[in-house]
Protein backbone atom coordinates (compact mmCIF):
# COMPACT_ATOMS: atom_id res chain seq x y z
CA UNK A 1 0.00 0.00 0.00
CA UNK A 2 1.47 3.50 -1.09
CA UNK A 3 2.33 5.58 1.68
CA UNK A 4 1.13 9.43 1.99
CA UNK A 5 3.64 11.40 0.18
CA UNK A 6 4.31 14.23 3.21
CA UNK A 7 3.90 11.16 5.84
CA UNK A 8 7.47 10.15 4.31
CA UNK A 9 8.84 13.87 4.35
CA UNK A 10 7.95 14.47 8.16
CA UNK A 11 9.43 10.82 8.86
CA UNK A 12 13.03 11.53 6.71
CA UNK A 13 13.14 14.87 8.21
CA UNK A 14 13.04 13.14 11.96
CA UNK A 15 15.56 10.66 10.62
CA UNK A 16 18.16 12.96 9.95
CA UNK A 17 17.77 14.90 13.25
CA UNK A 18 21.22 14.17 15.58
CA UNK A 19 18.90 12.26 17.98
CA UNK A 20 15.90 11.24 16.24
CA UNK A 21 12.59 10.98 18.66
CA UNK A 22 10.94 7.52 18.81
CA UNK A 23 7.86 9.11 20.12
CA UNK A 24 7.59 11.60 17.01
CA UNK A 25 8.39 8.93 14.59
CA UNK A 26 5.33 6.24 16.15
CA UNK A 27 3.31 9.07 15.78
CA UNK A 28 3.83 9.73 12.44
CA UNK A 29 3.81 6.10 11.14
CA UNK A 30 0.65 5.75 13.34
CA UNK A 31 -0.53 8.09 10.80
CA UNK A 32 -0.26 5.97 7.95
CA UNK A 33 -1.96 2.88 7.45
CA UNK A 34 1.10 1.49 4.78
CA UNK A 35 3.69 2.58 6.92
CA UNK A 36 2.12 1.04 10.34
CA UNK A 37 1.33 -2.47 8.09
CA UNK A 38 4.84 -2.80 7.13
CA UNK A 39 5.94 -1.94 10.59
CA UNK A 40 3.76 -4.13 12.45
CA UNK A 41 4.48 -7.13 9.96
CA UNK A 42 8.27 -6.52 10.75
CA UNK A 43 7.69 -6.92 14.28
CA UNK A 44 5.22 -9.60 14.38
CA UNK A 45 7.97 -11.78 11.93
CA UNK A 46 8.78 -14.95 13.49
CA UNK A 47 12.27 -13.49 13.47
CA UNK A 48 11.28 -11.49 16.71
CA UNK A 49 9.88 -14.32 18.49
CA UNK A 50 7.27 -13.01 20.33
CA UNK A 51 4.65 -15.16 22.12
CA UNK A 52 1.85 -12.56 21.60
CA UNK A 53 1.26 -10.52 18.38
CA UNK A 54 1.39 -6.92 19.10
CA UNK A 55 -1.13 -4.61 17.78
CA UNK A 56 0.09 -0.91 18.91
CA UNK A 57 2.20 1.26 16.83
CA UNK A 58 4.14 2.70 19.55
CA UNK A 59 4.90 -0.76 21.52
CA UNK A 60 6.07 -1.92 18.21
CA UNK A 61 8.39 1.33 17.67
CA UNK A 62 10.03 0.79 21.42
CA UNK A 63 10.96 -2.67 20.61
CA UNK A 64 12.65 -1.78 17.53
CA UNK A 65 14.57 1.03 17.91
CA UNK A 66 15.34 3.96 15.62
CA UNK A 67 17.79 2.06 13.05
CA UNK A 68 15.98 -0.31 12.02
CA UNK A 69 12.59 2.09 11.69
CA UNK A 70 14.92 4.23 9.43
CA UNK A 71 15.36 1.19 7.54
CA UNK A 72 11.67 0.48 7.26
CA UNK A 73 10.88 3.87 6.23
CA UNK A 74 13.69 4.13 3.90
CA UNK A 75 12.29 1.07 1.93
CA UNK A 76 8.55 2.37 1.83
CA UNK A 77 10.08 5.25 0.41
CA UNK A 78 10.84 3.83 -2.88
CA UNK A 79 8.02 1.85 -3.55
CA UNK A 80 6.86 2.94 -7.12
CA UNK A 81 6.01 6.46 -7.74
CA UNK A 82 2.29 7.86 -8.01
CA UNK A 83 0.00 9.57 -10.21
CA UNK A 84 -0.83 13.18 -9.34
CA UNK A 85 -4.75 12.03 -10.04
CA UNK A 86 -4.03 8.67 -7.91
CA UNK A 87 -3.06 10.64 -4.65
CA UNK A 88 -5.85 12.91 -4.73
CA UNK A 89 -8.28 10.24 -5.12
CA UNK A 90 -6.38 8.38 -2.26
CA UNK A 91 -6.50 11.29 -0.28
CA UNK A 92 -9.97 10.58 0.60
CA UNK A 93 -8.90 7.50 2.15
CA UNK A 94 -5.87 8.69 4.27
CA UNK A 95 -8.13 11.55 5.36
CA UNK A 96 -10.65 9.66 6.85
CA UNK A 97 -8.28 6.29 8.05
CA UNK A 98 -6.46 8.61 10.20
CA UNK A 99 -9.39 10.75 11.84
CA UNK A 100 -11.80 7.03 12.61
CA UNK A 101 -8.26 5.79 13.80
CA UNK A 102 -8.31 9.01 16.49
CA UNK A 103 -12.29 8.49 16.89
CA UNK A 104 -11.19 4.96 17.92
CA UNK A 105 -9.03 5.69 20.64
CA UNK A 106 -11.36 8.32 21.84
CA UNK A 107 -14.37 6.28 22.08
CA UNK A 108 -12.88 2.92 23.36
CA UNK A 109 -11.42 5.26 26.37
CA UNK A 110 -15.20 6.80 27.02
CA UNK A 111 -17.13 3.59 26.80
CA UNK A 112 -14.62 1.93 28.97
CA UNK A 113 -13.77 -0.67 26.03
CA UNK A 114 -10.55 -2.68 26.90
CA UNK A 115 -7.27 -2.47 24.71
CA UNK A 116 -7.68 1.05 22.98
CA UNK A 117 -4.48 1.02 21.32
CA UNK A 118 -5.79 -2.03 19.34
CA UNK A 119 -9.34 -0.15 18.38
CA UNK A 120 -6.81 2.91 17.03
CA UNK A 121 -4.65 0.10 14.38
CA UNK A 122 -8.38 -1.20 13.89
CA UNK A 123 -9.30 2.49 13.13
CA UNK A 124 -6.59 2.96 10.82
CA UNK A 125 -6.75 -0.65 9.06
CA UNK A 126 -10.03 -1.05 8.84
CA UNK A 127 -10.56 0.10 4.92
CA UNK A 128 -6.64 -0.76 4.11
CA UNK A 129 -8.45 -2.81 1.36
CA UNK A 130 -9.65 0.38 -0.11
CA UNK A 131 -6.73 1.38 -1.89
CA UNK A 132 -5.46 -1.70 -3.00
CA UNK A 133 -8.60 -2.30 -4.97
CA UNK A 134 -8.64 0.94 -6.64
CA UNK A 135 -5.28 0.19 -7.74
CA UNK A 136 -6.65 -3.05 -9.45
CA UNK A 137 -10.27 -1.19 -10.53
CA UNK A 138 -9.76 2.27 -11.76
CA UNK A 139 -13.69 2.47 -11.63
CA UNK A 140 -13.68 1.11 -7.90
CA UNK A 141 -14.42 4.49 -6.48
CA UNK A 142 -17.49 5.03 -8.26
CA UNK A 143 -18.98 1.62 -7.33
CA UNK A 144 -17.57 2.21 -3.65
CA UNK A 145 -19.86 5.60 -3.35
CA UNK A 146 -22.91 3.23 -5.08
CA UNK A 147 -22.50 0.94 -2.46
CA UNK A 148 -22.97 3.46 0.15
CA UNK A 149 -25.84 4.70 -1.33
CA UNK A 150 -27.93 1.40 -1.54
CA UNK A 151 -26.73 0.14 1.56
CA UNK A 152 -29.66 -1.50 3.38
CA UNK A 153 -30.88 -3.98 6.09
CA UNK A 154 -30.89 -5.97 2.92
CA UNK A 155 -28.18 -4.99 0.94
CA UNK A 156 -24.53 -4.77 2.88
CA UNK A 157 -21.91 -2.23 1.05
CA UNK A 158 -19.90 -4.95 0.05
CA UNK A 159 -22.39 -7.01 -1.70
CA UNK A 160 -22.42 -3.93 -4.37
CA UNK A 161 -18.59 -4.81 -4.55
CA UNK A 162 -18.90 -8.51 -4.46
CA UNK A 163 -21.48 -8.39 -7.72
CA UNK A 164 -19.41 -5.81 -10.11
CA UNK A 165 -15.86 -7.19 -8.83
CA UNK A 166 -16.53 -10.49 -7.14
CA UNK A 167 -14.65 -9.13 -4.16
CA UNK A 168 -14.80 -6.40 -1.89
CA UNK A 169 -12.50 -4.15 0.37
CA UNK A 170 -13.59 -6.15 3.68
CA UNK A 171 -11.84 -9.45 1.87
CA UNK A 172 -9.31 -7.44 0.61
CA UNK A 173 -8.23 -5.81 3.95
CA UNK A 174 -8.69 -9.18 5.60
CA UNK A 175 -6.07 -10.69 3.79
CA UNK A 176 -3.94 -7.84 4.04
CA UNK A 177 -4.10 -8.03 7.85
CA UNK A 178 -3.34 -11.40 7.61
CA UNK A 179 0.07 -11.13 5.68
CA UNK A 180 0.85 -7.91 8.08
CA UNK A 181 0.62 -10.17 10.82
CA UNK A 182 -2.29 -8.18 12.42
CA UNK A 183 -3.51 -10.13 15.55
CA UNK A 184 -6.47 -12.38 14.48
CA UNK A 185 -9.46 -10.44 16.17
CA UNK A 186 -8.21 -7.05 14.56
CA UNK A 187 -8.38 -8.97 11.29
CA UNK A 188 -11.69 -10.43 11.91
CA UNK A 189 -12.88 -7.13 12.92
CA UNK A 190 -11.70 -5.65 9.44
CA UNK A 191 -13.21 -8.89 7.52
CA UNK A 192 -16.57 -8.22 9.15
CA UNK A 193 -16.58 -4.04 9.88
CA UNK A 194 -19.46 -4.40 7.08
CA UNK A 195 -21.13 -7.25 8.12
CA UNK A 196 -22.04 -5.36 11.54
CA UNK A 197 -25.60 -6.07 11.20
CA UNK A 198 -24.97 -9.56 11.13
CA UNK A 199 -22.45 -10.02 14.18
CA UNK A 200 -24.62 -7.61 16.45
CA UNK A 201 -27.49 -10.28 16.03
CA UNK A 202 -25.99 -13.10 16.70
CA UNK A 203 -26.46 -13.63 20.43
CA UNK A 204 -23.28 -16.03 21.06
CA UNK A 205 -21.72 -15.75 24.26
CA UNK A 206 -18.72 -16.87 22.95
CA UNK A 207 -15.37 -14.55 24.01
CA UNK A 208 -14.12 -14.29 20.84
CA UNK A 209 -17.83 -12.86 19.79
CA UNK A 210 -17.80 -10.43 22.61
CA UNK A 211 -14.19 -9.04 21.49
CA UNK A 212 -15.48 -8.67 17.50
CA UNK A 213 -18.17 -7.02 19.12
CA UNK A 214 -16.73 -4.57 21.40
CA UNK A 215 -14.02 -3.40 18.18
CA UNK A 216 -17.13 -3.67 15.70
CA UNK A 217 -18.90 -1.60 18.33
CA UNK A 218 -16.45 1.37 18.65
CA UNK A 219 -15.42 1.28 14.87
CA UNK A 220 -19.16 1.85 13.73
CA UNK A 221 -19.23 4.70 16.01
CA UNK A 222 -16.69 6.14 14.84
CA UNK A 223 -17.12 5.33 10.91
CA UNK A 224 -20.30 7.30 11.55
CA UNK A 225 -18.92 10.36 13.73
CA UNK A 226 -16.06 10.51 11.29
CA UNK A 227 -18.85 10.68 8.27
CA UNK A 228 -17.08 8.03 6.30
CA UNK A 229 -20.69 7.45 4.24
CA UNK A 230 -19.65 11.10 3.18
CA UNK A 231 -16.02 10.81 2.47
CA UNK A 232 -15.43 7.96 1.55
CA UNK A 233 -19.12 7.47 -0.07
CA UNK A 234 -20.04 10.57 -1.02
CA UNK A 235 -23.43 10.50 0.51
CA UNK A 236 -25.81 12.67 2.27
CA UNK A 237 -27.43 9.89 4.49
CA UNK A 238 -25.45 7.43 7.05
CA UNK A 239 -27.89 4.19 5.53
CA UNK A 240 -25.36 1.63 7.23
CA UNK A 241 -25.61 3.26 10.48
CA UNK A 242 -29.29 3.81 10.23
CA UNK A 243 -29.18 -0.17 9.72
CA UNK A 244 -26.73 -1.17 12.28
CA UNK A 245 -26.75 2.19 14.95
CA UNK A 246 -29.66 0.83 17.45
CA UNK A 247 -27.78 -2.06 17.91
CA UNK A 248 -24.37 -0.75 18.54
CA UNK A 249 -25.72 1.74 21.10
CA UNK A 250 -27.89 -0.54 22.79
CA UNK A 251 -24.89 -3.22 22.92
CA UNK A 252 -22.41 -0.47 24.49
CA UNK A 253 -25.51 0.61 26.68
CA UNK A 254 -25.73 4.49 25.24
CA UNK A 255 -28.92 6.13 24.72
CA UNK A 256 -29.19 7.78 21.52
CA UNK A 257 -29.08 10.89 22.89
CA UNK A 258 -25.65 10.33 25.07
CA UNK A 259 -24.34 9.23 21.72
CA UNK A 260 -25.34 12.79 20.43
CA UNK A 261 -23.74 14.19 22.43
CA UNK A 262 -20.81 12.45 22.81
CA UNK A 263 -20.56 12.46 18.64
CA UNK A 264 -20.41 16.21 18.94
CA UNK A 265 -17.99 16.64 21.88
CA UNK A 266 -15.60 14.41 19.94
CA UNK A 267 -16.03 16.12 16.52
CA UNK A 268 -15.37 19.99 18.34
CA UNK A 269 -12.42 17.91 19.35
CA UNK A 270 -11.49 16.88 16.02
CA UNK A 271 -12.40 19.69 14.40
CA UNK A 272 -15.09 18.55 12.03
Amino acid sequence: MPPQPQIMVDLQFEQYMPDPDLETIAKLIAQDPGLSGALLKLVNSPHFGLSNKIGSIQRAVNLLGSRSIINLINAQSIKGEMSDETIVTLNRFWDTAQDVAMTCLTLAKRTGIQAADEAYTLGLFHDCGVPLMLKRFPNYMDVLEDAYATASEQTRVVDTENRVFNTNHSVVGYFTAKSWRLPEHISAAIANHHNALAVFRDESSRNTQTQLKNLLAVLKMAEHICASYRVLGNQNVDHEWNVVGPLVLDYIGLSEYDFENLKQTIRELGGH
